[in-house]
């Protein structure tokens, strides 16, 4: 099986990238993705923000924008699946060409600009898997034209409290004009504040659920401490470190210097497992992680995990290894943590 998922993935990559993925969620779509199963092994279980994972290996925002496929992906093995990013209204996103492969970097860049098909069409399928097995999280997004964005987060909220299992509050993507402004300290406190405010009243009579912050790797490292104050302050229940880069490193060549969007991939991992080790010291460990970024193997999720991760989620390295790469990644840790003496992963987190 996994020879014909390697062989899947190379006859992918030679279309077009967007048709690319557009063709691979339809092929999930029509029932000829991975059977494995959810990947649930003692050493690998963890907790994050309150939610019980069979291990710690997430699919990333951006592979299910429309939450089209959370089961056949929990069928790759995935611990739990993010879908997203769902803004309140369908919008087209950027002009193409706006996704970008780097094979020589197993590297990405895009700048699809939040292209989705909305609130209702990602309500409808959330409420059709209702009562199926396995973790699915929302990642939510603004509207590029909206005249209130927070307004549009809390709108997400209220439109799909009750139908995943947690919800991520994404300011981070670099593809929407001023979205990363949001990460500012003022228009943090009145985000943070009015989604703090309005789940209060979506679990007064019910259950609640975790929200999570996702941050840009951009991020200065001075403002650590008072963004981990803020989710603090407004009792989020973690924060996921991170989204992709506006940076262009010297070793992806003069090529992609001048290409707009977010740079994901291997090129990403340093720094953002360097933000994470910042954002590690600053909660004491008292807020749990989410390590994204560059995660391409057991030993760059591993090192997310002593980083200070409780769970990682990864995305872009599919492209380059196909959906066998979850299982490779379990085995790993697997083999890591016992050699290294812990007998789960708790025991790891922020051991370096």
């Amino acid at each position: 099986m996994s020879l014909i998922y390697k062989t899947g993935t190379s006859v992918l990559r030679r279309l077009p990238a967007e048709t690319a993925h557009v063709t691979t969620v339809r092929l999930l779509r029509a029932g000829l993705g991975p059977k494995d199963g959810i990947i649930d092994r003692p050493e690998l279980r963890t907790h994050v923000g309150g939610l019980y994972l069979p291990n710690p290996v997430g699919l990333a925002a951006g592979f299910d924008k429309n939450a089209e496929v959370p089961d056949a992906m929990l069928g790759a093995g995935f611990g739990f699946v993010e879908c997203g990013t769902v803004t309140p209204r369908p919008q087209a996103g950027n002009p193409k060409p706006r996704l970008f492969r780097l094979p020589e970097h197993e590297a990405v860049i895009n700048r699809m600009g939040f292209n989705n098909e909305g609130l209702d069409a990602f309500a409808r399928r959330l409420r059709a898997r209702h009562g199926r097995p396995g973790l699915v999280g929302a990642n939510l997004g603004a509207n590029k034209d909206s005249k209130d964005r927070v307004a549009d987060y809390v709108e997400g909220l209220s439109r799909l409290w009750g139908l995943c299992d947690y919800f991520t509050i994404n300011v981070s993507s670099p593809n929407t004009p001023g979205l990363r402004k949001l990460q500012g300290a003022d228009e943090m406190d009145e985000l943070l504040e009015r989604l703090a405010q309005a789940r209060a009243k979506l679990s007064a009579s019910g259950p609640n659920y975790p929200l999570f912050l996702k941050v840009a790797p951009d991020l200065d490292v001075a403002d650590v401490p008072r963004v981990v104050e803020q989710v603090r302050t407004y009792a989020f229940d973690a924060i996921i470190v991170s989204n992709t880069t506006i940076d262009r490193p010297d070793s992806i060549g003069s090529r992609w210097a001048d290409e707009a969007g977010g740079l994901s991939g291997q090129p990403l991992f340093e720094k953002s497992t360097r933000l994470l080790s910042h954002f590690y010291d600053a909660t004491e460990g008292r807020i749990d992680l989410i390590g994204v970024g560059g995660i391409g193997s057991g030993e760059q999720a591993y090192a997310k995990i002593r980083a200070g991760a409780k769970a990682v989620q990864l995305y872009s390295a599919l492209v380059f290894h196909g959906p066998q790469l979850v299982r490779e990644i379990c085995d790993d840790l697997s083999a890591r943590l016992k050699a290294d003496g812990f007998a789960s992963v708790a025991d790891a987190v922020g051991a370096d």
